[in-house]
This record gives structure tokens, sequence and C-alpha cells, in this order.
């Protein structure tokens, strides 16, 4: 059974490398979330369990490049928050990176069937 939590974990966290960035972006869909606000739902998610210190360098990245916008709001007598949202750019990358994930999922569908021959990317 150790082997079994072994090989999950290392799947889950070979899986959160590769697609981080799209989650990250999927919950700025049409939506200002601030860093805690992303992280919870993160957490929420059984395969996406990730630390602070992961998430706001990628944050500050995804800002760097354009792709969300950062801006710090006070609500009352609350501490401020920095809310994140999804620029142009960012709403495009998302809608990229969605279709390369549907056709990533499609082609190992099709491998998993052990029915490639059906692949829309046949190769001659």
């Amino acid at each position: 059974m150790k082997t079994q939590v072994t090989t999950d974990t290392k799947w889950d966290v070979q899986l959160r490398k590769g697609t981080l960035e799209l989650v990250v972006l999927a919950a700025l869909k049409d939506r200002r979330l601030y860093g805690l606000e992303i992280l919870n739902l993160l957490h929420s998610l059984d395969t996406m369990k990730i630390t602070e210190g992961t998430l706001y360098p990628l944050l500050d990245r995804l800002k760097r490049d354009g792709v969300v916008t950062a801006e710090w709001q006070q609500n009352g007598d609350e501490r401020p928050r920095k809310y994140y949202q999804l620029t142009e750019s960012g709403a495009d990358k998302l809608e990229s990176l969605t279709n390369r994930w549907r056709k990533s999922v499609q082609d190992i569908e099709c491998l998993l069937k052990n029915n490639p021959q059906n692949n829309d990317s046949k190769r001659g």
C-alpha cells in the first residue's frame, strides 16, 4: 500500500508542475481573487495542494508576463489584500492552454483505449 501512496504522490507532484499555470489562470476566469482565496481553492482540489511559496512566485511571474493584473484593496478595517485578475492576454493564454490540455487528454485517452488510429493527429 505504501508503494501506491508514493506513486500517487509522485504523480500528483508531476501533474501539478505541468498544469499549475493553467489551473491558476482557470481559477481567475471571470473573477478577481486574492492570493489566499486562490490557495484555498487549489487546496479544495486533491491534486493541487501547493504552498504559498509556490503560488506567490507564480503569480508574480504571471503579472510580469502581463497575463494577470494585481491590485491592492482594503475593505474596512481588514488588512489590505492583493487581488489578481486575468488580462485580455491572460484570457487568451488560458484559452490556448485549455486547448492544449484538452488535446493532451484526448491523446492520452486514445492511448489508454489502445486505439491510436482513431486519433485526429494521424502520422504517416
